[in-house]
């Protein structure tokens, strides 16, 4: 592909993150720079096979670099645009996971409202001293979410106008955001572009997520929580679809516009489970019985919104994305994926996170 950008990459050892950097150096000219804190989701590993030595942080690919910094750091995210000198951002770093939010909200307004503003002055500054063709091309693009807009009933979609309504420290934090990103669009005239995206799912995906915590609790015999009744329905997206859309807004997107990113896979968590159980069944027997037998209802997440479903129309018709995978064939290559990858899951699982419950504080 004839792209051949300086691209900034915030979050890039997190999971969607890393997707969209392992994209763009296997399948584009692009140079990267990678901005990463490393906090505990974050897992230099996740880049390793496109160059990356996660022990130095240090690159055997000449157009891969990483830096440990916060992007809470002002001087720091300065010096990065000065000395590294993009012609685009894509700003991933974010504290992601609502159930921590509900435990721990302070960190999620620090990293994700905080963080965002001092990105965006620290790209005001840089955008600034280019000449009117570098102005002209350059993007600050924000990676944000679909829970910003709420909650939906049985039937219905969210798209890019639909009124914000966030219920969580999460979903509030990207809503603001989102807001702040736009207001450097319409008060300073830098080019920004937002997407937001229904669920993500795929390979070097955390594991207090649901799919790889439903996977690794499978592979322990551990029990399989479901929230509630298992009702909650989300719209899931393969992460490299979901990284190929944000390649295509960066290269053919409106400035000042906002694009949704959904897959059109609407499946309730409980469904979710069961499919991921019966591949497991398929793929690596359980001998004491079928894995559907581990599920387990618990009390459900505080603010539990009901639905979540995405229109990609805009997407789909004005730059012409379509995913590559369904749910079903997403689903089987994510299991696959998590089998063949031990290496990569298990130092997570003893060190980092083992699956315990989240998100119940009141």
């Amino acid at each position: 592909m004839a792209y051949s950008k300086r691209c900034i990459v915030t979050g890039a050892a997190g999971f969607i993150g890393s997707a969209l950097a392992r994209l763009l150096l296997k399948e584009t000219e692009a140079t990267v720079l990678v901005v990463d804190k490393l906090t505990y989701a974050g897992v230099p590993e996740s880049l390793k096979e496109v160059g990356l030595d996660p022990e130095t942080l240090t690159s055997s690919n000449p157009r891969l670099s990483f830096l440990k910094a916060d992007i809470c750091d002002q001087e720091a995210m300065d010096r990065a645009f000065a000395e590294f000198r993009p012609d685009t951002i894509f700003h991933l770093a974010a504290e992601s996971h609502v159930d921590r939010s509900i435990d721990g909200p302070g960190e999620f307004i620090r990293t994700n409202v905080v963080g965002t503003a001092t990105l965006l002055q620290a790209a005001l500054k840089y955008w600034k001293t280019l000449d009117d063709v570098g102005r002209a091309a350059f993007r600050f693009q924000h990676i944000s979410t679909d829970e910003v807009y709420g909650t939906l009933g049985d039937t219905g979609f969210f798209t890019e106008k639909t009124p914000y309504s966030p219920h969580s420290p999460y979903s509030a934090s990207k809503a603001s955001s989102d807001h702040l990103v736009r207001a450097w669009r319409d008060t300073y005239g830098m080019p920004t572009l937002i997407t937001n995206c229904s669920n993500n799912y795929g390979p070097y995906h955390f594991p207090e997520k649901l799919i790889p915590l439903i996977i690794l609790n499978c592979l322990d015999g551990k029990p399989l929580p479901v929230y509630g009744k298992g009702a909650n329905v989300r719209d899931w997206l393969y992460v490299d679809d979901h990284a190929r859309a944000l390649l295509l807004v960066n290269e053919k997107g409106v400035p000042g516009e906002t694009y949704n990113v959904g897959g059109h896979n609407e499946r309730t968590n409980l469904e979710v489970v069961k499919t991921v159980c019966a591949i497991l069944d398929e793929l690596r027997p359980r001998a004491a019985g079928k894995y559907e037998e581990l599920i387990t209802y618990v009390a459900d997440r505080p603010g539990h919104d009901l639905r979540y479903a995405i229109d990609p129309a805009k997407l789909m018709n004005e730059l012409g994305w379509r995913p590559r995978e369904n749910f079903e064939t997403g689903i089987r290559r994510t299991v696959q994926w998590y089998l063949d990858n031990e290496w990569w899951w298990k130092p997570i699982h003893e060190k980092k996170y083992s699956g315990q419950r989240l998100g119940t504080a009141r």
